[in-house]
This record gives C-alpha cells, sequence and structure tokens, in this order.
C-alpha cells in the first residue's frame, strides 16, 4: 500500500504516533512517505492518510487529501469541552492498536527535518495521572493512575539522549525498575513533562543523581500547594545542588489564579534557585498586549528575567 503522513501540529517536535505508523507499515512492505498537498493532490491517491496532533487549538489540515482513507488520531482531535470540562472521544481509528502501539519507532522520517532526531529517543515508559487536574487532559485520556507501558528498550537503541514523554512516572508502582534503566543507558535524560515534586523522596532523589541528567522539568501550577509544595522544592535544591538551568518549573497561569498569585510563584521559584517557565492557559484567547502575554515573555525571554528582576519595572 502507499501511506502518507499528515503531521499537523508542525514539525518543531516529532509525531512519536507518525513514527510507529511509518516503521509498522514498511514492515508490511508498505510505502510509506510524507504528504505533501502540492505534489500529491493530484496524480495516484494514496491507499491510506494518517493525519496526527496533539493540541486541540492547532487548526486543522486545511487541504484536500487525495487518499482512499483518510485516518485522524491523537490529543487534538480528541478532546473537546463539555459542561466546562474536558471529554476524551476515542474510536478505534484513533487509537493505535497494541501491534503499533509498541512498535520501535521509525526516527528515520524526521532525519532532515529535526536533525537532533537522529541522536534522540523519544516514548513513554508510563502513562496516567492520579491527580486529575481539571486543566489537564491526561486524567480523561489515559486515566486517573500512572502505570508502566514498556520498557526503555522499546523506543531506544542506544541514542545518546533521551526524551521522555510520561505525565507522572514518579507516582507509578513500577519507577524504581525504570529508573534504574535510566541509569544503565548513560544516556542524557529530559523528563521533558515534568516529575511530581510532591512525589519527590530521598530515595528518587539519589537515583535520579545516579543520571545523567539534561533537565528536570517541575510544575507549580496550583496557587493553594504552595504550603506543601515549597518545602519540597528546597529540599530537591538542597539535596542535589543541581544549577537552576537543569531546573525549569513550569508555572501555568490564566486559569484559576490571580496576578499577584502568579508573581508571587514565579519569584518564588527564583528565589529557591529555580527557573520558572510560563505557560498561558487558553491563550489562543489572549491578544499579544494582555497582561499574562507580557508576563510570559518577560519570564520567559531568560537575559531579560535575569536583568529585570520585577514585573512593574519590565511594563515600564
Amino acid at each position: 500500500m502507499r501511506i502518507g503522513l499528515v503531521d499537523v501540529d508542525g514539525h518543531n517536535f516529532p509525531s512519536l504516533p507518525l513514527m510507529k505508523l511509518s516503521a509498522w507499515h514498511k514492515q508490511q512492505g508498505d510505502i510509506v512517505e510524507w504528504y505533501d498537498q502540492l505534489f500529491h493532490s493530484i496524480g495516484e491517491s494514496f491507499d491510506k492518510v494518517y493525519m496526527s496532533k496533539v493540541f486541540s487549538f492547532t487548526p486543522d489540515f486545511p487541504y484536500y487529501v487525495n487518499a482512499k482513507e483518510v485516518i485522524k488520531g491523537g490529543s487534538g482531535y480528541c478532546i473537546r469541552l463539555e459542561n466546562g470540562k474536558e471529554v476524551y472521544n476515542t474510536t478505534k481509528d484513533n487509537l493505535l492498536p497494541p501491534e503499533i502501539e509498541t512498535v520501535y519507532p521509525d526516527y528515520l522520517i524526521y532525519y532532515d527535518i529535526i536533525p537532533e532526531v537522529k541522536n534522540t529517543a523519544y516514548g513513554f515508559l508510563t502513562r496516567g495521572c492520579p491527580r486529575g487536574c481539571e486543566y489537564c487532559h491526561v486524567g480523561c485520556k489515559e486515566g486517573r493512575k500512572s502505570y508502566k507501558v514498556a520498557d526503555l528498550g522499546t523506543f531506544w537503541h542506544g541514542q545518546k539522549n533521551i526524551i521522555l514523554l510520561d505525565p507522572n512516572i514518579t507516582a507509578c508502582k513500577d519507577w524504581k525498575p525504570l529508573f534504574q534503566q535510566l541509569i544503565d543507558s548513560n544516556a542524557w535524560i529530559d523528563f521533558s513533562q515534568g516529575l511530581d515534586i510532591r512525589l519527590m523522596d530521598k530515595e528518587k532523589i539519589k537515583m535520579l543523581m545516579q543520571m545523567k541528567i539534561k533537565q528536570v522539568h517541575f510544575a507549580w501550577d496550583r496557587y493553594q500547594d504552595k504550603k506543601e509544595i515549597v518545602p519540597k522544592f528546597k529540599e530537591f535544591k538542597e539535596l542535589t545542588g543541581w544549577d537552576k538551568r537543569k531546573l525549569p518549573v513550569y508555572v501555568l497561569i490564566n486559569f484559576n489564579t490571580t496576578i499577584e498569585q502568579d508573581l508571587d510563584r514565579i519569584y518564588t521559584l527564583r528565589d529557591l534557585g529555580y527557573w520558572p517557565y510560563v505557560m498561558v492557559y487558553n491563550k489562543e484567547s489572549t491578544k499579544p498586549g494582555d497582561t499574562v502575554r507580557r508576563m510570559q515573555r518577560w519570564v520567559n525571554m531568560r537575559a531579560v528575567f535575569e536583568k529585570v528582576k520585577r514585573f512593574e519595572d519590565y511594563k515600564r
């Protein structure tokens, strides 16, 4: 068969589902290529075209697709708001079957597009999260429990970098053997989606310190967690002694906090020796001049954030 792929979000970050679909179809002897609306809209049609997107706010692919069958999948197609809550709609077509979910990804399709893919493995060791935060779709998509879905060798074959996409690996009962696999890999590790600082303890920190860590992302999204979360940040910093460049912390704003509460989290994290990284909830509904957007620019431009210590000075 002739198979086409469309990365609807763009090519800033590799699409894991598309890499798995490509690998599986090539194993079946199929021809796999990126679908190009300029060259493929005429002529012989594709047997199947897979379209994948992660973000619901990403506009859908606006062009005619010259294919006998078009299959759309990913969170961007499956999440909808219902009575103010996110609902995850699944069909047999937008979930990968087990034989494809567990296949080793075809990283080759991104080699000419994203050069760092040549030396990087991407994947999930665990899925799900017990937190059920109302601004996050993981709970309705993957369940309110963290559970193991793969060993490292499922998506890593010796690359020097590993980017993990797990939503909350530290909540998984199998965290310890999975951490050991990461230690044994001797690869550079990036926990891109964040570790749960509330679940960190001395044993987990000790194992983290045995890894080659590029970055450990944390998050402080709920202002009301301050009393619980600040001592955990202090302890982690004291035990590791890591530089702030290794310790970015996602800070969600524009959800249910005031500007004063946002700034309190930002200043507190900076004083503790972490790099805050501001994420604007429902950003597409805001304008470039809005306070939340200006706050995001101020914090996330690190050179500016280092020089301009107070938000009111940045506004001036």
